[in-house]
């Protein structure tokens, strides 16, 4: 598959659903945990369209809950690839409440899920490059890039054997946290 690419376009996929109250929490807004159920079906659905084979869940990065879904919105998810590695890909996905009487949207979450391809054995499996056609889907890809090194780093500096914990105390002096070592 190293010659196979795709343009980001043919990886994009939209989901649309009517919020009922069974899927509200106790404050009548649409629970989160439902939410994020559906953005890990279409995130899913976009790497296996992708892939053209079975992924799972290998992690989910920044989901900020900006708005509340309310009971008998329409609620679309977007989901396109916005970067792949060798067997990897990242979802980002963008999640949209409409109320159907005035027709007002609200943009209410965006995240990104990495994916990753298995084969019949449960093995990594390689996918499909992409084709980067405009400067958003270039931006995109890009800030995949740094998040996944900025989470390289933040786990080579933290998890490390060689972590002194009281060389981070005066980081922490301007947070609510009492340290007692």
């Amino acid at each position: 598959m190293k010659n196979k690419f795709v343009n980001v376009e043919d990886t994009r996929i939209s989901i649309t659903e009517l919020m009922l109250p069974a899927h509200a929490n106790f404050s009548g807004k649409i629970h989160g945990g439902y939410v994020l159920n559906l953005m890990d079906q279409i995130a899913f659905a976009c790497a296996s369209k992708h892939s053209a084979t079975y992924c799972v869940t290998a992690s989910v990065d920044t989901v900020d809950f900006l708005n509340p879904i309310e009971v008998g919105e329409l609620v679309t998810m977007r989901a396109s690839i916005n970067f792949v590695g060798k067997t990897s890909m990242v979802v980002g996905i963008r999640v949209e409440s409409q109320n159907i009487q005035t027709g007002k949207v609200n943009h209410c979450n965006s995240s990104y899920f990495t994916m990753v391809a298995k084969d019949e054995n449960g093995k990594g499996k390689a996918v499909p490059g992409i084709i980067i056609n405009d400067e958003i889907e270039m931006r995109r890809f890009l800030k995949a890039v740094k998040r996944i090194e900025m989470k390289k780093k933040r786990q080579e500096e933290f998890d490390s054997k060689d972590f002194i914990a009281h060389n981070y105390i005066k980081d922490l002096e301007a947070y609510n946290v009492k340290i007692e070592l």
